[in-house]
């Protein structure tokens, strides 16, 4: 890799944008956990252990394997844009000995899923880079149960941080009502209904 390139993706990763797979060693450092550790998110999904669930922008795979143990008896379906990031994350999930999961190579403008099958979807610090919002919220509620979750986390340093009125306003105006406001005004946690 030359300069120019390693300079290039230094950039992607510190700045707005899809946080990009050369760099995912950095999602996975110890003081991740400090600001939310995946047991606390796992912790902040209101399913039971035979959900449908669908990670959106898994990264490395940080907080997956908590999910899937959480959701023992049902599925976590992961989507990721990158197919390298979706190698990290089922490398993690092989490694922690968990087969209740399926990966899938696709953005957020069109779910690859059938109508209604989710109990839940959750993204961390993934909603401030989707760039049409519009087509992905029309998108998580037709792949959502009636009364789905829509679980969004965003916490500090994320340069795409959003704040969580925004994000409330945001979300709210295409249907979903706000069930739980969890955590702090730096690393907080909206669960929505769908309709």
């Amino acid at each position: 890799m030359n300069f120019n390139n390693y300079l290039n993706i230094l950039s992607k990763a510190f700045g707005r944008g899809v946080f990009p797979y050369q760099m995912s060693w950095i999602l996975d450092l110890p003081g991740r956990g400090l600001i939310m550790s995946a047991q606390t998110l796992a912790n902040r999904l209101p399913v039971s252990s035979s959900a449908t669930v669908l990670e959106i922008g898994p990264g490395s795979g940080y907080y997956s394997v908590e999910v899937a143990k959480k959701i023992l008896h049902g599925t976590l379906y992961i989507l990721d844009i990158q197919k390298e990031m979706l190698d990290k994350c089922k490398q993690k999930l092989d490694l922690a000995g968990l087969k209740n999961y399926e990966t899938h190579l696709g953005d957020g403008k069109t779910l690859p899923f059938e109508d209604h099958i989710f109990d839940a979807i959750y993204m961390v610090t993934v909603f401030g880079e989707i760039e049409n919002r519009q087509d992905f919220l029309m998108e998580a509620a037709r792949v959502l149960k009636p009364k789905g979750v829509l679980s969004i986390t965003e916490h500090h340093p994320d340069p795409d941080f959003e704040t969580s009125t925004n994000l409330q306003n945001s979300v709210e105006s295409y249907g979903f009502t706000l069930g739980q406001k969890l955590g702090w005004k730096w690393a907080y946690t909206l669960n929505f209904f769908n309709r």
